[in-house]
């Protein structure tokens, strides 16, 4: 079959999995429906059927998921959303009342509520009585502290049983958490929460990585000592046993000597309006600092126990593993399957050490049913031969979710072919914006290649052209049309509204504009090709980065790729950068093949004029490549925001490459 990027051959992808009728019985999904259509006198036959009728009557779909998946609280009250005509200003269930918190520990048994790896270093295991009792304690020191609601609590942390557990802690108080990765560099630590100015600072005496130790309380004093509103340092043993005494700052204590001796008892959980804050986050920061996303504890409830109940399928018991930080959204969306009385399986440290194998180690060593990872990483462990399928018994899984940029299609066919065929494999997109999805996995739908399956119950999402219309089967942008719970309640520091409005509703007044250039298929799924303010332009064709990611990143000489678009000659020009395999260089041969699979694949217009080797390709802390990084290194602009980098030094890989002169 064709393999362009085209919309033509994209809407005749074959399907690569179908559920059997005993799945789709079985599923959530299906429950629900039925539960619907009798309380509504409907016929939902499928889920098309389901979504539109979700998108028309969104304020009876909302209200009755909320009564469905029992949330704790006093609501849903008489008004199931206010303002509804306004986006932004709409609110919904304004007169409930919940604790996100009560909601993720209604579970008290002995069965396993965290389990933790750091790499081959740490292993543990807490139960669900053992969780409720550690967030009672920890509530109960941060209550005496003085914290309040509306208070901001941030955590430095890996992801450890100690984050969960103080993020529980300030959300049973109605507090408000923000949390990052112990890899920030000061400066980017300060640009998050020198904003936000916590009161109480969680943080690791240090992390494992590759192997290797890696202290940061040295990184730790410094920052904190620009952090004045900060009243106590929180430090949570990972390296050590906590035994030894914290000098580095006076505010310093030891979780274990922070914590009340006996047992915490009945958490008195502060029930909130539904829209109160619970999280605040943060957009990447690359192009100066980052703006803080302020996340309703309500929203993030109803969404992400949608998500997880309808989407993924996650019963009572099911074992979720995502590999994520603490500084990606996926570390929040994560900790929420704990309202679905999950297990979680954390796991923090590198994926790939001892060896690629090492996560779906843990996977089958813990029964995992649900794993969750990045598309760069299943495109290098494809890259590096690995056949789970064969050397892994993965029996208990029934979905693996991808996300942080598109999944190309031949990485659906590895999974299928190396991980498992019967799998739910569910391509996920939506972003820190919304802490959630906008397109996601579907249990009762069929899988087709290179498709995400389905748009989200709820949500009226559609792809717009540039005069605003819907459009079916071409490329637009990704709006949502209508409101939907777990939009950002506001900005931090952003009295007016400005710049939330700025973010979402400039292009398209009214109306969500997400940033994604998409497309909508015939089978009711979507296909991403990259971000809209990186997409290529030369001659005035639009081309979204992606398609050419897929094309270049097939040949084996090439781990990786980043492409930009240059000013030239009154146009734009394709630049394709790429890193290469160990011992491969870049000759003419392979400029030629390179550019040649970029032509077959998808259309002259896609064809870099210029390709270009470099050692490194600079991204983010959760991963994700940045393209508009590049691209202003490459036309002399400061890149205003390098501490939000994981590896910054790679910009200088891009400078005044005489490659570019020409």
């Amino acid at each position: 079959m064709p393999t362009s990027g085209t919309a033509a051959d994209n809407s005749d992808n074959p399907m690569l999995w179908e559920p059997s009728q005993e799945q789709i019985a079985e599923a959530n999904m299906t429950a629900f429906m039925a539960w619907i259509s009798e309380r509504e006198s409907l016929d939902l036959v499928d889920y098309a059927s389901f979504y539109g009728w979700s998108v028309d009557q969104f304020e009876t779909f909302w209200r009755a998921f909320w009564e469905w998946s029992g949330i704790y609280g006093e609501g849903p009250g008489e008004v199931t959303i206010q303002n509804g005509d306004q986006m932004p200003g709409a609110a919904f269930f304004p007169d409930a009342q919940i604790n996100f918190a009560e909601n993720l520990l209604r579970r008290r048994d002995d069965s396993d509520a965290i389990v933790f790896r750091a790499e081959d270093k740490v292993e543990r295991r807490l139960s669900h009585r053992e969780l409720y009792d550690q967030v009672a304690r920890l509530a109960k020191a941060m209550k005496e502290e003085g914290i309040e609601p509306g208070d901001r609590v941030a955590g430095f942390m890996p992801n450890m049983p100690e984050t969960v557990i103080a993020m529980l802690a300030t959300a049973a108080l109605g507090a408000i958490w923000s949390s990052c990765s112990p890899d920030f560099g000061h400066q980017g630590v300060l640009d998050r929460f020198g904003q936000i100015e916590p009161k109480v600072l969680f943080v690791p005496d240090g992390y494992y990585y590759a192997g290797k130790t890696h202290p940061v309380l040295d990184r730790v004093k410094a920052f904190a000592a620009e952090l004045q509103t900060v009243q106590r340092i929180v430090v949570c043993p990972l390296l050590g046993d906590g035994s030894e005494p914290v000098s580095f700052d006076e505010r310093a204590v030891w979780l274990n000597d922070y914590l009340p001796p006996a047992p915490g008892g009945e958490i008195d959980f502060f029930r909130q309006p539904f829209n109160a804050p619970l999280y605040i986050m943060y957009s990447s920061g690359t192009t100066g600092k980052p703006k803080c996303i302020v996340h309703g504890a309500g929203g993030t409830l109803i969404q992400h126990l949608k998500e997880h109940r309808l989407h993924s399928d996650l019963k009572p018991g099911d074992r979720v593993f995502y590999f994520t930080t603490c500084g990606w959204m996926m570390w929040n969306w994560l900790v929420s399957a704990l309202a679905s009385e999950c297990t979680l399986l954390l796991y923090d440290g590198s994926p790939f050490h001892p060896d690629g194998n090492v996560l779906f180690d843990y996977a089958e060593a813990e029964g995992a049913t649900f794993f969750g990872t990045s598309a760069k990483y299943i495109d290098a462990v494809k890259k590096a031969g690995l056949e789970p399928k064969r050397t892994h018994d993965l029996s208990a899984l029934r979905m693996l979710a991808s996300t942080g940029s598109p999944l190309v299609p031949e990485s659906f066919d590895w999974v299928y072919e190396n991980v498992k065929e019967d799998l739910c494999l569910a391509s996920i997109s939506g972003g820190t914006d919304i802490v959630s999805c906008f397109v996601l996995g579907n249990p009762i739908n069929p899988v087709y290649r290179g498709e995400i399956q389905c748009r989200g119950l709820g949500l009226a999402v559609e792809v717009w052209n540039d005069e605003g219309e819907p459009v079916v089967e071409e490329k637009g942008e990704l709006v949502c049309t209508k409101p939907f719970p777990c939009m950002p309640i506001y900005f931090w520091n952003d009295p007016d509204g400005s710049r939330y409005r700025a973010a979402y509703f400039e292009r398209f007044p009214g109306v969500w504009c997400h940033g994604d250039y998409v497309e909508l298929t015939r089978h009711g799924g979507i296909i991403v090709y990259g971000r809209s303010d990186a997409t290529l332009n030369p001659g005035g064709v639009r081309i979204g980065t992606a398609e050419i990611y897929r094309q270049a990143e097939q040949l084996p000489e090439v781990l990786e790729s980043i492409v930009v678009g240059q000013e030239w000659d009154n146009d734009v020009r394709v630049v394709l950068f790429v890193r290469l395999a160990e011992g491969v260089e870049l000759t003419e041969e392979l400029i030629g093949r390179i550019k040649s699979t970029i032509r077959q694949g998808t259309s002259p217009r896609h064809v870099p004029a210029k390709v270009v080797a470099v050692a490194d390709i600079p991204r983010t802390k959760s991963g994700k490549i940045v393209e508009l990084a590049v691209r202003d290194v490459i036309h002399g602009r400061p890149v205003k925001n390098q501490d939000a980098l994981a590896n910054p030094e790679a910009l200088e890989l891009f400078k005044n490459r005489p490659e570019l002169r020409e």
